[in-house]
């Protein structure tokens, strides 16, 4: 293991007490911890929708469901996006069904399934049938509940409730690695996928930044980046990479990969064979490689559930080599997730034992370190050993 280090010249571990140290195991698959960290950590934090390029046309819509809430992010008619809750202002219907999709009345409104109560892609009210019959309404009031929408590079974020930084400033210390990659012009490559986990999230959290058990766990990353693995953490941002080596693979689809991956003429010369993970507070990542881009959340659905979320996207490019290193970019990381599958399994089932309480962590290990400390600055309860009485 090598290129391991803290976000900067000062120690963010001196002022936590508990730095030298993993976080408890009853906080895996505790129902008290669970709300208290949707309420604390999950519902003020960015969550990706999809890209700009989901939604192309005015009236295009992208659904995305959260910790009980839907949120639908449309196109405007302006070019922009904005985000609302997903729910009628009359009694609460659902207005737009499925994973995405376009609004009504030729995309140009978002009409109610139940009432017609209509409204503008901007959210306006602006139409309800027998208006006149209710006396409380006000139509320049009722419009649809926004909610908070950035869009960083192309992808769309919302965020249910909260302050904070933005994903910009969060991402800052990393931006100048990303503009080369061209994200504003990617287009969707296959579908959403959601792969359902009986883990805590944390657990696939955890697994994601730990660079331990790479070298361990999975021979195929270690035939092709050798020892070369490197781990960093910023304030918001674990980063992660890998510099494909020359050596061929002893495993056939990773030789092929070495092999046919073609040149991407707008990465600057250390970029090409480069594959770089991003994991953006406090439960998705970006996996970045020559040929595409994959972003991938952890959604939680209960205390040992989890729902992965995930879909790639890639610029236009027909080369037969670029067709072939995207099919067998996708071969090498079925296997990688099928052994990360079962490890976090083997984690949250250990978890559970009483046995355990936390365990101590390396100096090199500083993305679980970053994850533990603003885990415990906003929950003081995650410190303890043991769930407290009542808990």
């Amino acid at each position: 293991m090598d290129l391991n280090r803290p976000a900067s010249n000062a120690d963010p571990d001196a002022v936590d007490p508990d730095a030298n140290w993993g976080l408890p195991g009853w906080l895996y698959d505790n129902a008290r911890f669970f709300r208290e960290e949707q309420d604390k950590v999950l519902r003020p934090s960015w969550q990706i929708v999809c890209h700009l390029n989901d939604i192309p046309k005015a009236g295009d819509f992208h659904t995305f469901d959260f910790l009980g809430e839907s949120t639908v992010v449309v196109r405007g008619k302006d070019g922009g996006a904005r985000a609302f809750a997903n729910v009628c202002r009359h009694r609460a219907a659902r207005l737009l069904d499925g994973p995405s999709g376009r609004c009504g009345k030729g995309g140009g409104r978002i009409v109610c399934p139940y009432h017609a109560w209509t409204y503008a892609l901007d959210g306006r009210l602006v139409g309800v049938p027998y208006a006149e019959t209710y006396p409380a309404l006000e139509m320049d009031k009722q419009g649809l509940a926004p909610v908070q929408v950035e869009v960083y590079r192309g992808f769309v974020f919302v965020r249910l409730e909260g302050d904070g930084p933005s994903v910009a400033e969060m991402m800052a210390p990393y931006d100048h690695e990303l503009a080369p990659y061209r994200f504003e012009e990617m287009v969707p490559f296959g579908r959403v996928t959601l792969r359902p986990r009986d883990v805590n999230w944390k657990n696939i959290s955890d697994n994601y930044s730990d660079g331990l058990h790479i070298p361990i766990a999975h021979p195929g990353l270690t035939r092709l980046f050798g020892r070369g693995y490197g781990v960093e953490a910023e304030t918001w941002v674990d980063k992660m990479w890998g510099q494909l080596i020359e050596e061929p693979s002893r495993n056939p689809s990773e030789r092929m990969y070495q092999r046919v991956l073609p040149d991407v003429g707008h990465l600057p010369p250390e970029r090409k064979r480069l594959w770089t993970y991003f994991k953006l507070w406090p439960n998705q990542a970006f996996d970045i490689y020559p040929d595409q881009v994959d972003f991938m959340q952890f959604i939680p659905v209960s205390p040992t559930k989890t729902l992965i979320r995930e879909i790639a996207y890639a610029l236009p490019d027909d080369r037969r080599e670029m067709k072939a290193a995207r099919y067998l970019n996708w071969r090498i990381n079925r296997q990688v997730n099928a052994e990360d599958t079962e490890l976090v399994a083997r984690v949250q089932q250990g978890m559970a034992s009483r046995s355990f309480t936390a365990g101590p962590l390396a100096e090199t290990e500083v993305s679980l370190r970053s994850f533990g400390r603003k885990l415990r600055a906003l929950i003081p309860q995650a410190r303890l050993h043991r769930p407290p009485e009542g808990w």
